[in-house]
């Protein structure tokens, strides 16, 4: 019961912490200034869904939201180089937030890997 209790909680823990960066993620272009353009478009959109994803496993985790976030971090880590914006505040940003991102959501997958959620027969 108690492992029941700790996975839950690790598994939120990451959600949450998700979801922290992809509200700063959202912002980014205001709080470190960025051009107009790829840069701010994709720190916009990207923001959105990681966070939308993240409220989404925090009201019902399901798999698929982590697998989601797990490629959208990645997305985030190499969009700097496809969207044509190194070498600069924005591509720090975005490399850092992808791979926070990428390594929680691989983190929760594991977790969930180790201890799946077990049915009760209610």
């Amino acid at each position: 019961m108690e492992d029941d209790v700790n996975q839950w909680t690790n598994a939120k823990l990451c959600d949450v912490a998700n979801l922290i960066l992809g509200a700063i993620l959202f912002f980014s272009p205001w709080i470190f200034a960025f051009a107009a353009g790829p840069q701010s478009q994709n720190a916009f959109a990207s923001g959105i869904v990681i966070v939308v994803l993240s409220i989404a496993a925090l009201a019902a985790y399901a798999v698929w939201e982590e697998w989601v976030n797990l490629i959208v971090g990645l997305w985030v880590l190499v969009s700097p180089w496809l969207l044509g914006f190194p070498a600069t505040t924005a591509m720090t940003v975005h490399v850092i937030i992808g791979i926070l991102v990428a390594v929680l959501a691989a983190i929760e997958l594991w977790l969930m890997h180790q201890n799946p959620p077990t049915q009760s027969a209610a």
